[in-house]
């Protein structure tokens, strides 16, 4: 039943996000989530904000925001975007640059969101097949005619492209925009940003729900010529002016300071991820190379829905993706050390 339904969404296959459970505890490895709490500055600067002022609006420009991260990357503040996390401003993207008739080159296994906005807005996709390696061939992104989206590292498969290969996507595509999604970049990527100066087409996109810890407060930031600000901020002033709410804007700022915090946490990440990996690899799991805060696994002969559907027997959440090429494969998102441990314990068990 789909009475008064517009046209738009009657046949619309929308974003299905990972289980976020009610019913009892879980170790959650399923939503690439940071297993550290926020930063104790992020935290004391939300603290700081609750008060007589939530009466009034806040900021719409996130002028104190937006500085803080351009001084971070080294920047001018009209080379930084705010949005209410990097979902949204993805789909401004999507409204601010890319023309219906003109196809958009993605990689046909890649972040779930990107083909759902180009049908919701009415945009064509040329997919670009992932090798046996599950590796971008980039010489397949040349001379897009409405423009490229790529993830860096990727998503699900956490493999990250090269700065020559993003280099030569860039060069090969100097007409239209190039959306360069880092969300996971932090974690063993680099990034791109080196070549915002150079290429007035790159629009890089940043969340501080994974490596900032903070996926709760739903902040984001798009990074790259003052015009393709501009335009996202004509799409944001035609939906609505308010997206990042004050205590929103104050948590981030805290958290965009507090490098100390941020360094220490993502490494440990890191550190836990390769020892998972080991761990995993002895086992018989076959893991692709990852620069995200997850794993992308398989194990020859058995069924990862299987395997996935045991794990939460046994408390643990961790996603699978029923899609061509990667339905036998997993997605667990690291946890601590005593979470993966726990993992490890649970798959053993599974494998008897």
């Amino acid at each position: 039943m789909k009475e008064f339904w517009s046209s738009r969404i009657i046949n619309a296959t929308p974003y299905t996000p990972g289980e976020q459970p009610r019913d009892q505890i879980f170790i959650k490895l399923n939503t690439n989530e940071n297993p550290y709490p926020p930063s104790p500055m992020a935290l004391q600067f939300m603290a700081d904000a609750l008060g007589p002022d939530l009466r009034l609006y806040p900021d719409p420009e996130c002028l104190e925001l937006r500085q803080a991260v351009a001084d971070y990357h080294g920047l001018e503040v009209g080379q930084v975007f705010v949005g209410n996390g990097s979902d949204e401003i993805l789909s401004f993207c999507f409204q601010a640059f890319f023309e219906p008739n003109l196809e958009i080159v993605m990689p046909d296994i890649s972040y779930g969101f990107y083909p759902i906005y180009a049908d919701y807005f009415g945009l064509k996709t040329r997919l670009v097949p992932l090798d046996e390696q599950f590796d971008l061939p980039f010489s397949e992104c040349a001379n897009a005619a409405g423009g490229v989206v790529i993830a860096n590292p990727n998503a699900p498969t956490g493999k990250a492209l090269s700065l020559d290969s993003i280099q030569r996507i860039l060069n090969t595509n100097r007409n239209v925009v190039v959306i360069v999604d880092e969300a996971y970049v932090d974690f063993g990527a680099q990034s791109a940003m080196v070549f915002v100066k150079d290429y007035p087409n790159l629009l890089i996109v940043k969340t501080l729900s994974k490596s900032r810890s903070l996926a709760g407060l739903r902040v984001g930031f798009a990074m790259g010529n003052t015009n393709l600000i501009s335009a996202l901020c004509c799409v944001r002033d035609s939906i609505n002016s308010y997206p990042v709410d004050r205590i929103a804007q104050a948590g981030a700022i805290g958290a965009v300071q507090d490098e100390s915090y941020f360094q220490t946490t993502r490494l440990s990440i890191m550190k836990t991820r390769e020892a998972t990996v080991r761990k995993l690899t002895k086992l018989g799991f076959q893991i692709l190379d990852s620069s995200a805060n997850f794993i992308f696994i398989h194990y020859p002969g058995r069924s990862a829905k299987e395997l996935q559907e045991g794990l939460r027997d046994k408390g643990i959440l961790v996603r699978w993706f029923n899609k061509p090429r990667i339905d036998n494969f997993l997605r667990i998102s690291i946890g601590t050390d005593e979470e993966m441990d726990a993992l490890c314990v649970a798959f053993k068990e599974l494998l008897a």
